[in-house]
């Protein structure tokens, strides 16, 4: 066993970092299982993809749901992700004191990240048990559905593309159509 590993931060550890200054306000970085990674900076197509994704979502989910774009999720002692949209059950009141620690939908919107976010991301989200977790997939125009967690990794995986309609577990209608998240 080597003497030299890499430090693993804790949600704790990194929060305490930008308290202090160490993080940026505005440096986009996140804690994906226990290492912290920089967040590429979004294109114009990308910003307009989360935009246009939390609109579609805020139309099928409205009472007893917050759509929160961008903001973290306290997944697990080492997993802080900041989704480009994710539907939580409460309302915003509910995490005032405390990120959410889970969500019944998580988008993520992936054009140079897309790999990172086929492996990466899906593992920390099948590790939390989020039931539903779609790719905007940006290189392919079309959207990943991934479903059915073993704890480790999805089971299930559907790709939909332009004509489409997707629909979140949680809630089979109304469904969103495709054309409606890809920019």
């Amino acid at each position: 066993m080597s003497a030299v590993r890499p430090h693993r931060w804790t949600r704790e550890a990194y929060e305490r970092l930008g308290e202090r200054g160490v993080i940026a306000p505005d440096e986009r970085v996140e804690l994906i299982d226990g290492d912290l990674v920089d967040v590429s900076p979004q294109s114009s197509l990308h910003a307009t993809a989360i935009r246009k994704t939390e609109e579609a979502l805020r139309r099928g989910f409205s009472r007893g749901f917050d759509l929160r774009v961008q903001l973290p999720l306290a997944l697990s002692e080492i997993d802080e992700p900041e989704p480009d949209v994710a539907v939580v059950e409460g309302s915003i009141d509910d995490h005032r004191d405390a990120h959410p620690t889970t969500a019944v939908l998580v988008v993520e919107v992936a054009d140079s990240s897309l790999e990172f976010d086929r492996t990466k991301r899906a593992a920390v989200y099948a590790r939390a048990g989020i039931p539903d977790y779609w790719i905007v997939n940006l290189v392919d125009d079309q959207v990943e559905v991934y479903r059915d967690s073993d704890g480790e990794l999805f089971g299930w995986k559907r790709t939909r593309r332009a004509g489409d309609s997707v629909s979140p577990q949680i809630q089979e209608e109304p469904s969103t159509a495709v054309d409606d998240l890809l920019p």
